[in-house]
C-alpha cells in the first residue's frame, strides 16, 4: 500500500511540473509573439523602437530642482531629475506621515474624548476623499496666498506667497507644486498609518497597562515602554505597505504640474512616441523604489527587534 501510494505521489508530481512547463512555454511563446508584432507595428508606423532616445537631447525645460537641467540635457538627465524629485517627495513625506499616523492613533485612544473625537473625525475625513482631489484642494488653496508682490513674510529672510515659501538666508525655496503633493501625501497617508498604530496598541492585553500602571510607570512610560514595543509586530508590516503606497501615489504629481518622474515619463512621450520604451521603463523605476523601501524598512524593523 505504501509503495502504491509513493508511485502516485510521484506521478502527481511530474504530472504537475509538465503542467507548468507548458503554462510557463505558453506565456513565453505568447510574449514573444506580442513583442514581435508590437515592433512590426511601429516598424510600420515609422516609430522608432528601443533606449537610443535617451541619449537625444529633451528640448523641454524643468522647474528648477537638486538636478540642474536645460533643454539641451538629454532624456535620461531628465528622467534622472524625475526621479530625484520622486525620491525627494517619497522621503519627505513618509518621514511626515509616520509622525502624524503615530500621534494621530495615539490620539485616537486617549481619555480625552475632545482629542480622541477630533482624532476620529479627521481619520474618517481624510480616508474617505480622494487622494486626487486632495491635491487639488491643496494646489488651490496655496494659489490663495498673495502674490510676489505683496508676499507674506512672518520672519525676517522669509517669504510666502503663491509662488512658494523662500528662506533667504537659509537658500531654500519650496514650491507651490511641491508643498501641495507634500500636504497631501503626509496627511492622507498619516490618516492610514494612525489606524495601524490604534489597532496595534489595542492589540496588547489590557492587563499589561495595567500592571504597569500598579508599578507606579506614567501614561508615557506606559505606552513607549509596554505597548508601543509589544504593537510594533502589528503595526510595522501594513505601515510599510503604507509607505509603497504613498511612493505609488506620488505619480499623481502630474495633476498639479510638480515634475516627478510619471510626470517627465508622459512629457518624454509626447516627444519621442516611444510610449512602450518609456512606460516600462518608468514601471521597472518605481518596482525598483517600492522594492528597496520594503526590504531596508523591514531590516529596520528586524535590527530594533533584535536589539
Amino acid at each position: 500500500m505504501y509503495l502504491i501510494s509513493a508511485s502516485h505521489a510521484t506521478r502527481v508530481r511530474r504530472a504537475g511540473l509538465l503542467w507548468q512547463i507548458g503554462i510557463a512555454t505558453a506565456l513565453c511563446s505568447a510574449a514573444v509573439l506580442i513583442a514581435q508584432q508590437t515592433s512590426a507595428n511601429l516598424r510600420m508606423r515609422g516609430i522608432a523602437s528601443g533606449y537610443d532616445y535617451l541619449r537625444r537631447a529633451a528640448g523641454f525645460e524643468l522647474p528648477a530642482g537638486p538636478v540642474p537641467f536645460s533643454s539641451s540635457a538629454t532624456f535620461a538627465r531628465a528622467l534622472a531629475a524625475g526621479l530625484v524629485n520622486t525620491a525627494r517627495m517619497a522621503g519627505l513625506a513618509i518621514v511626515a506621515a509616520a509622525a502624524i499616523g503615530v500621534v494621530t492613533g495615539i490620539a485616537r485612544l486617549s481619555s480625552v474624548k475632545a482629542i480622541a473625537g477630533a482624532a476620529r473625525v479627521y481619520v474618517n475625513t481624510v480616508r474617505n476623499v480622494p487622494l486626487l482631489l486632495q491635491i487639488l484642494c491643496w494646489a488651490a488653496l496655496l494659489q490663495r496666498l498673495p502674490d510676489a508682490t505683496s508676499a507674506w513674510r512672518p520672519l525676517r529672510g522669509v517669504s510666502l506667497s503663491n509662488r512658494g515659501l523662500t528662506m533667504f538666508t537659509a537658500g531654500v525655496a519650496v514650491t507651490p507644486e511641491f508643498a501641495a503633493l507634500f500636504a497631501a501625501l503626509s496627511i492622507y497617508t498619516a490618516a492610514f498609518i494612525s489606524e495601524n498604530v490604534r489597532g496595534g496598541i489595542e492589540s496588547v492585553p489590557r492587563g499589561q497597562a495595567e500592571a504597569a500602571a500598579a508599578l507606579g510607570l506614567t501614561r508615557l512610560d506606559v505606552l513607549r515602554r509596554i505597548l508601543l514595543p509589544q504593537a510594533l509586530p502589528v503595526i510595522v508590516p501594513p505601515t510599510i505597505g503604507q509607505f509603497v503606497s504613498l511612493t505609488k501615489n506620488s505619480s499623481l504629481a502630474a495633476a498639479i504640474g510638480y515634475p516627478d518622474l510619471m510626470s517627465v515619463t508622459t512629457t518624454t512621450i509626447n516627444q519621442t512616441g516611444q510610449a512602450i520604451e518609456a512606460f516600462a521603463l518608468a514601471m521597472a523605476i518605481y518596482l525598483a523604489i517600492n522594492l528597496a523601501i520594503s526590504a531596508m524598512a523591514r531590516r529596520r524593523f528586524r535590527l530594533e527587534d533584535a536589539a
